[in-house]
Formats: structure tokens, C-alpha cells, sequence
């Protein structure tokens, strides 16, 4: 590949673009209805090629869950991983010819199992003569062309991120990730490709990569000072009539952001954290996005742009490689270029597929390492514990993480003007699936408990503002009047709040009345027995993401920091269980908050 990452790096990106030329020497076997030998001069010429997408892959190659050890498997019998997508992304290409397709990605792909934190914490690709990242691996074999940055390529810093690139094959996109002294990109804006045609000149299809705003908070330890992330809508609106002028005779946005014109920081930056519709909208010159971050499947969402008034299909795969975006082009030759006249698009499930032997081959022997790694022993149990009520019920699986936390701060705290303050903990059911095992407990059990890399941090607040923080969190519960059929399938995620911006409060005992209105569900709300003084203070122990304005709840992020830990909190519980040797929830295990309608239990 012509692509000179090295070169690059060491210019930090002056002027933008990486270049690959997907054309060929030979007619593209389905350009349709185009003039061949013989055909008639009057007949339009016209030209059909594919670009294949996926997104949100967060470290899935095999269909495999590393947290449980066996093959991933979910209620509506969904697969994942990269090779799955490869043996469906071949499928495609022998149907189009492979010189009539390109396949990108929408970001989030180092971060989110146990294999991608295995070649970034274990044995780490940022190592002297360290491994090749296997995503990396995988990605270049199938024959990626080109890949936005998501959010989470930045949890494990920047020089990781860096060695990801250098050994990607393909150019990683991100046209509003640029340098904070400079303003200057900090990686390729832009992928320009070129796909030969019948008749005609070439055609030139540009992908603009654009990565999430959220960064600059959600990973605010590893970017301050180093990188700002401008508005989407910003930066298409520069780049996008850039490309147009350099010939693009096709512009697809890859876009690390959801559709939904919503952002989960409120206003602690000024961006929009899902804007790839407001893109669609108000940036002309787009013939198509490919969406990601917000792990919805949307086949085909057609935006209608106000300058315009064409429409803009975009397309979200469902995340971790469980489906693969089809974007259908079929251009026109008149007047001596190439107009788009029609564009659809489609998703194909993977769980169609067989893994690909080429890529399980490839990475069996990583596989196999982790595996081992994840397996280890680390303590016992003294009975079993799961996560499955967590949503509706105090569980003792949730108390876990809790407590770890609780006394975690606590011992950092300890000998400081804080350390005899009260110290609560939030922690959320991130897995409905988790379980620690009565008997012995494995990496993979604890991990399962937590599956983001979030750090530990300890925050200064009231009385007053932790019981707003609760009646924040109580939005997750669909009101439900006394006398009402309780459901619980159907009495969470509120607004469509995931589990993971759910949040128990430990440390304290309080009811939800879910048949109030939000804002006024938490009641008889007391610490050791007595009610809490709206101006008593509170330590909190807290994640990043939640301290750093993710969830957008309120007053942590404003809150006075008193320490924080560099060590992930999933390391952290691993840790303490190796410490402990045994656990025991008679130890830290109690109901301390419940649902309530009117004063009477749900449950």
C-alpha cells in the first residue's frame, strides 16, 4: 500500500489523505447495463459497485465470549467477530468482482474483550518486538481499506493507538482528531479510492473519517493537552467540498457517532455527540454514511440534506461484526463524469456464515493464549452469585464491585483530611450474563463483572447532590402505577437507558417508587440509619466515564476530585480476590435499596 504511516506520523498529518488504489487492469464483472462490444452508443453507461461496512467490532475476531469461555451466544441467536465477516465479506466480493467493492469501518475496535485487552495490557503490542495486534491481523487479511477512530481506541493512550495504526495496512480516518498545539490532523482526514470502469475515466470514491467529541471527556486523562476533538458537522462541512474539488466522484462518510441527535455529556462540550444525521443534513456533497457507536442495527435510514434536498442513506451494522453493511451504488457516465443515480443499502447477519479458516487459522494461537490467560484461578467463592436481577434487585454480584471499590477509596484515602468521611460507591449491572461461580473463581469470572476498561476515581459531594444523582439514575425505570402488572422484561431501560447508565448507590439504603414521576422517586433515603442531611459530605467512589460527564449525570463531573487510580477497575477486583483468597457475600452483601410503588415492595 502506498500509504506511508511513519511519514505521516512525523508530519502529524499537514495535509490529510491516504491513498488506495482499488483499481485493476480488468472490466469489473458487475458493472450492469454497460456498454460492451456491439451494445448500442445511445444506451446509458453506468457502473454498480459495493462498499461493505462494519462498526463497533470492539476486539471480536472469533464467535467466542472470553468473559464465559465458550461460543457467544445471546437470546436472539446472534454470532460475532471478524471471521465471520471475512467469509461474508468474500461471498460479496465474488458475487460484485472484487474490483467493484470497498470495505470500511466505523471505529471502536481495539477495546471490549479479553482478547483485544490481552495484546494491550499483557503482552502489549507497544513491547519491544511485541506481537501484532490481532485485530490488526485480522483486518489487514481480510483487506480493510480504510477505518474511522472510535472513542475507545483512545482507553488504552495514545502509544498504543500509534503501534495499532503503524500496523494496520489501511489508513485510520479522523478528520476532527487533531493536535492541540497545531490544530492540525493528527490522522489522515481522508481515504481516497479509485475503481476502474468499463468505459469512461475511473471512478473516485472519497471515505472522510470522523471520530466521537466525547473523547476529550470520556478520555480526558489520555488526550488532554494532546488532541481536541472539533464538531462533526465542522469538520464534513470543510472536508467535504476538499474532496469534491480533488474529483471525488462519490463522498462516504465514515461516522463514529449515532444518528439520534442526542449526546450523553449534556453540555460540557458543544458538540453533538450522535451527529451523523445533523451531518446527513446540513453538509451537502454526501452520498452515504456509514454509522457507528451507538450499537443499533439500522439497515437503511434515508436523510433528506436542506441544500440539497437529495437524500443521504445511511446504514449502522449491528456491533462486535454481528452484521455487514451493503452500500449499493449505481453511478451514471454523462457529459464526461460520473453522477450518482441511486444508492440503497442492507445489512447481511452474520450468523449466516461460517467462520472463515483462513482467519481462525491466522489467530488460533492467540486465541488459545487467552483462553489460558482467562482461565487462571484466582480465588474460591463460597456460593454463587449472579448479575440477572441486577437491573430490578440489590444482587450481591453488583455489592461486589461495590465494596471493592468502597474499600479501595477508603484505603487510598486513609491518613488524608478525607479519611473520615463516609465513602458510598456506584456501580451498574454492565452484564445481565455475569456470574461468579460457587467453588473456585477464574480471571474470566471477575472480569465478566466488568467488561470496560474504566478507571477508579474518588469524588466530594453532598447529601443534596447525591440524592439528585439517584433520582437521575431512577429515569431508568418506566413509570408503573400501584395495581399495574409489574413486568420486569419491560420495566427498565426507560427512554432507552442502557443498564450501563443504571446506577445503585452503595453505602446507603433508599427506596424507588416507580409509580412516582421522574425526579421524585427516591425516598426515605438515609445513611446508618438516619436521614441523610442534604449537607453532609460524601465520598463517592466512581468510575471515569461517569465522573468525566459519561451518562451525563449530574454534579460528579463538576465535583471536587480527592484521588484517582491509573489501574482498571476490573484489575482492581481481580486483585482483591487473589488478596482475599476467599469471597464470601455475607461480607459485604446487603438489600440496601428496592422498588416500590406507594410504599409497598415490588419484589
Amino acid at each position: 500500500m502506498a500509504f506511508d504511516r511513519r511519514t505521516f506520523l512525523g508530519t502529524s498529518a499537514a495535509t490529510g489523505a491516504a491513498v488506495a488504489l482499488a483499481g485493476a487492469t480488468s472490466t469489473p464483472a458487475a458493472a450492469a447495463d454497460t456498454v460492451a462490444g456491439g451494445a448500442s452508443a445511445a444506451r446509458p453507461r453506468t457502473y454498480a459497485f459495493t462498499v461493505m461496512g462494519t462498526t463497533d467490532l470492539h476486539g471480536n475476531v472469533f464467535n467466542w465470549d472470553y468473559f464465559t469461555d465458550k461460543e457467544f451466544d445471546d437470546k436472539t441467536h446472534n454470532d460475532v467477530g471478524l471471521a465471520k465477516i471475512s467469509t461474508m465479506v468474500n461471498q460479496v466480493r465474488a458475487e460484485k468482482g472484487r474490483r467493484n467493492t470497498l470495505l470500511i469501518d466505523a471505529g471502536d475496535t481495539i477495546q471490549g474483550t479479553q482478547l483485544s485487552y490481552y495484546y494491550a495490557k499483557v503482552d502489549p503490542i507497544t513491547a519491544r518486538r511485541g506481537p501484532v495486534h490481532p485485530m490488526a491481523q485480522a483486518m489487514n487479511a481480510i483487506g480493510y481499506d480504510a477505518a474511522a477512530l472510535g472513542n475507545h481506541e483512545f482507553n488504552y493512550g495514545i502509544p498504543v493507538l500509534r503501534k495499532f495504526e503503524e500496523q494496520c495496512e489501511f489508513p485510520l480516518l479522523g478528520a476532527n482528531a487533531l493536535d492541540a498545539k497545531t490544530l492540525r490532523p493528527a490522522f489522515p482526514p481522508y481515504s481516497m479510492h479509485r475503481l476502474r470502469t468499463p468505459h469512461g475515466r475511473d471512478v473516485k470514491v472519497a471515505v472522510l473519517g470522523l471520530t466521537n467529541p466525547g473523547i476529550a471527556i470520556w478520555d480526558k486523562a489520555n488526550v488532554q493537552g494532546k488532541m481536541t476533538f472539533p464538531g462533526l458537522e465542522e469538520q464534513a462541512a470543510k472536508y467535504v467540498p476538499r474532496l469534491r474539488s480533488l474529483g471525488a466522484d462519490v463522498v462516504i462518510v465514515s461516522a463514529h457517532s449515532g444518528s439520534s441527535g442526542t449526546s450523553s455529556y449534556g453540555d460540557q462540550l458543544p458538540y453533538v455527540e450522535n451527529a451523523a444525521g445533523l451531518v446527513a443534513e446540513q453538509v451537502p456533497g454526501i452520498d452515504a454514511i456509514l454509522v457507528g457507536h451507538a450499537h443499533t442495527e439500522i439497515p437503511e435510514y434515508r436523510v433528506r440534506n436542506k441544500a440539497t434536498g437529495k437524500d443521504v442513506v445511511l446504514s449502522e451494522p449491528l456491533k462486535w461484526g454481528q452484521r455487514l453493511t451493503l452500500f449499493d451504488f449505481e453511478l451514471t457516465w454523462a457529459k464526461g463524469c460520473w453522477s450518482v443515480s441511486k444508492v440503497s443499502a442492507r445489512v447481511l447477519n452474520s450468523n449466516t456464515a461460517v467462520e472463515d479458516p483462513k482467519i481462525v487459522g491466522l489467530l488460533s494461537d492467540e486465541h488459545r493464549k487467552v483462553v489460558a490467560y482467562v482461565n487462571q484461578v484466582i480465588g474460591t467463592s463460597t456460593q454463587a452469585m449472579s448479575s440477572e436481577e441486577g437491573p430490578v434487585k440489590d444482587v450481591a454480584i453488583i455489592d461486589l464491585i461495590n465494596h471493592v471499590q468502597a474499600e479501595t477509596v477508603r484505603g487510598a484515602l486513609a491518613g488524608t483530611e478525607w479519611a473520615a468521611l463516609p465513602v458510598l460507591s456506584q456501580a451498574s449491572c454492565f452484564s445481565r450474563t455475569a456470574a461468579i461461580p460457587a467453588g473456585q473463581v477464574t480471571i474470566k469470572d471477575a472480569a465478566g463483572l466488568y467488561p470496560f476498561e474504566n478507571t477508579l476515581e474518588a469524588r466530594l459531594l453532598t447529601g443534596a447532590q447525591v440524592k439528585d444523582y439517584l433520582e437521575y439514575s431512577a429515569r431508568y425505570y418506566v413509570q408503573t402505577a400501584p395495581g399495574e402488572v409489574v413486568d420486569p422484561a419491560k420495566l427498565t431501560n426507560a427512554e432507552s437507558i442502557p443498564d450501563y447508565n443504571y446506577d445503585a448507590v452503595y453505602g446507603l439504603t433508599y427506596d424507588i417508587d416507580i409509580s412516582a414521576p421522574v425526579g421524585s422517586r427516591i425516598t426515605g433515603l438515609s445513611f446508618q440509619g438516619k436521614t441523610v442531611d442534604p449537607a453532609a459530605q460524601f465520598v463517592l467512589a466512581v468510575n471515569n466515564y461517569r465522573a468525566s460527564g459519561g451518562g451525563n449525570f449530574p454534579h460528579v463531573p463538576q465535583s471536587r476530585q480527592l484521588w484517582a487510580d491509573s489501574d482498571e477497575i476490573r484489575n482492581t477486583i481481580i486483585q482483591w480476590v487473589k488478596a482475599k483468597g476467599t469471597v464470601d457475600p455475607a461480607q459485604f452483601a446487603s438489600v440496601d435499596w428496592r422498588l416500590t410503588r406507594a410504599g409497598v415492595p415490588v419484589f
